[in-house]
């Protein structure tokens, strides 16, 4: 019984199969054909039989591993490795079917390959998860057939491996060392110094024009025969939080992923950036009320709590409830912070409804409101008009686009920052405004 299990008889048995069959139907108008009808069906038998007895005679022909990584990194291509080997004395035809989890609803997956004999080949392919959580891979199957190809024997391996989505970690590592980097502009991100009057002192250095003469050291200058001035950088340990709105207006897809993955991964790779820079980072995510709360701390534990909190954040498709953020932030934030708040505004008219709220949260912090341009609307307008219909919508799609820049102004004449991006940008910009903020010391 378990043979038949394993057993899959290949096309080109059939193929052969049917050729005899039409020799023995030729046999009827051409009597000479009968014998040799036989005699093929005999051959073919045979090379089935030996065939069978090639592949089914060793009980260990092949072993395979599925090698996947211990998490998957959420919106970005992940490998996925076969590892394939071969103990047969002969060289082998393999075809892999991967039972992939059924959130990439991937129906016709399969790689053939030939394997030489006694050998080791690997499979590669990668997969795209677009949503956090949970991802279920089935059994690993591998279709083995000889140079005869006339029958295949199936092994399964590696049944109901579980492998967790977590934030994109992916991104994590590409801007691990951004804050230190002197060649940042292949990333497209500005490395802005700031030559100021704060209290963290970094070295003297010679003067050049544009340096402050406040900052001249007399001593140095003394002692070196030439003017010498202080230099200072950034301030650290200064408190930053993340707070991200979770409410249906942030479940509106783009390429894949919704805006709130898009806000989950620009703040891990935030997170980092922060920390490295010696500040405190810290993050909430809030609709109906305030959760996933973890407090601005630079521990060398922080990056981890906040990945676990990132991990569990789920649109609950209310409308968000920004009186209760404004409470929660008086209340629980006492020292003067950089919020950096990602959400979402369509309409001034929505803006408008929260506008009491941003201004009673900005004026005890520095408030940057992080929302999303609309690369869907960009794609209507550049696209020719040829009907009426096509012309309507272009209109309708330019005041959208523009009303988006009315609540850019409207945030910046109450001294809210803003960053108006698109959703793939998300997390060059906002390092961008933080190293902005950071250089010009405002905060």
């Amino acid at each position: 019984m378990k043979l038949i299990k394993q057993l899959y008889i290949n096309n080109l048995f059939f193929y052969s199969l049917i050729g005899v069959i039409v020799v023995f139907c030729l046999a009827f108008i051409f009597p000479a054909l009968y014998n040799a009808a036989w005699y093929l069906l005999l051959v073919l038998l045979s090379f089935f039989a030996l065939d069978f007895i090639i592949l089914f005679s060793s009980k260990k022909g092949i072993e395979a591993h599925r090698i996947t990584p211990e998490k998957l990194s959420n919106g970005d291509e992940n490998s996925v490795v076969i590892n394939v080997k071969n103990f047969y004395t002969f060289p082998v035809f393999a075809k892999v079917i991967d039972e992939i989890p059924f959130q990439f609803q991937v129906r016709n997956f399969e790689i053939k390959r030939k394997i030489k004999h006694n050998s080791i080949d690997d499979f590669q392919y990668f997969l795209r998860p677009t949503e956090r959580g949970e991802y279920h891979f089935g059994n690993l199957n591998v279709y083995i057939s000889s140079p005869l190809n006339l029958v295949a024997k199936r092994y399964t391996f590696d049944k109901d491996q579980t492998v967790p989505t977590y934030p994109s970690y992916i991104q994590l590592r590409k801007y691990d060392l951004i804050a230190f980097s002197n060649n940042l502009f292949q990333y497209g991100v500005k490395k802005i110094r700031r030559i100021g009057h704060t209290m963290e002192f970094e070295q003297i250095k010679e003067y050049v024009p544009g340096d402050d003469i406040r900052t001249l050291n007399w001593k140095a200058t003394a002692k070196k025969n030439a003017l010498m001035v202080n230099q200072f950088q950034d301030e650290k340990s200064q408190n930053i939080y993340m707070v991200i709105d979770k409410g249906r207006t942030m479940k509106m897809p783009f390429n894949g992923l919704s805006l709130l993955d898009y806000a989950i991964n620009a703040t891990l790779v935030l997170s980092n950036v922060i920390l490295k820079k010696q500040d405190k980072a810290g993050m909430f995510s809030f609709s109906k009320k305030v959760e996933n709360r973890v407090v601005a701390e630079k521990r060398t534990s922080q990056m981890q709590k906040i990945l676990e909190s990132l991990y569990n954040i789920k649109t609950d498709y209310f409308e968000s409830d920004y009186s209760r953020l404004y409470v929660d932030i008086k209340k629980n934030i006492n020292h003067r912070s950089l919020i950096i708040l990602y959400t979402n505004f369509e309409t001034l008219d929505g803006l408008h409804r929260q506008m009491p709220y941003l201004k009673g949260i900005a004026k005890n912090h520095l408030l940057v409101v992080v929302f999303f341009q609309n690369t869907e609307l960009f794609q209507i307008t550049h696209k020719k008009s040829e009907t009426i219909q096509e012309i309507y919508d272009k209109v309708i799609a330019e005041k959208f686009i523009f009303e988006k820049k009315l609540i850019v102004n409207e945030l910046k004449k109450y001294g809210i920052h803003s960053v108006l991006t698109q959703p793939e940008n998300l997390t060059l910009d906002t390092i961008n405004k933080y190293l902005e903020i950071k250089a010009r010391g405002i905060l």
